[in-house]
């Protein structure tokens, strides 16, 4: 598929805690994501680009640099994959701030989620998370990957869940699903600009 058709997905980790589980489930859906060829995989994590504490600049004024630096990427991206932990029945405040740095970046877009928890698998962290993005015009995924006690399901090298076929029977769909909406949206905010 050629790199005009292949549909540009921004792949946000959202926890940026000491010992976090998250880069083992993003890599996980990473090489999920890597198999098609109608993604390309933009992987923004929030440890490494390190967003300021709090919103500034966000009523006018100017936006801090980190900020400013990170927007071409969310601009490009067609769709969005948040992969996020469940912290205390929400989702973490990295993630928060990141989120509201941003307002018509996300409008018109997809985004899917990837969860981990405990009893919940993270899914209280994405029904609130589906609230945030609906306030941004942002269009989410009905179908999600959840993944319950990760640091239990991966194997020595924590590359893959030690029973693959539902993780990745769930990443397929979600996929699925990400790209029909990331392909219908771009065209639509092609022949008419999003106003929202």
């Amino acid at each position: 598929m050629s790199g005009e058709d292949r549909l540009n997905v921004g792949m946000i980790i959202g926890s940026v805690r000491d010992g976090r589980v998250a880069p083992l489930v993003a890599n996980w859906f990473a090489a999920q994501a890597e198999r098609r060829d109608d993604v390309a995989l933009d992987v923004i994590d929030l440890a490494e680009t390190r967003l300021p504490d709090g919103l500034r600049g966000h009523l006018g004024g100017e936006k801090p640099e980190e900020v400013v630096g990170l927007r071409p990427r969310v601009e490009a991206a067609d769709a969005f994959v948040v992969v996020t932990p469940e912290y205390n029945r929400s989702f973490p405040a990295a993630l928060k701030l990141m989120i509201d740095s941003y307002h018509r970046e996300w409008a018109a877009k997809p985004v899917g989620f990837v969860c981990y928890g405990g009893m919940s698998s993270g899914l209280r962290a994405v029904e609130q998370l589906r609230l945030v993005f609906a306030e941004l015009h942002a269009v989410t995924i009905r179908d999600s990957v959840a993944f319950q006690s990760p640091w239990t399901l991966f194997d020595a090298e924590g590359n893959w869940p030690k029973d693959p076929a539902g993780p990745e029977g769930a990443a397929k769909v979600m996929i699925d699903e990400l790209v029909w909406f990331g392909r219908a949206l771009r065209q639509a905010r092609a022949a008419r600009p999003y106003g929202g």
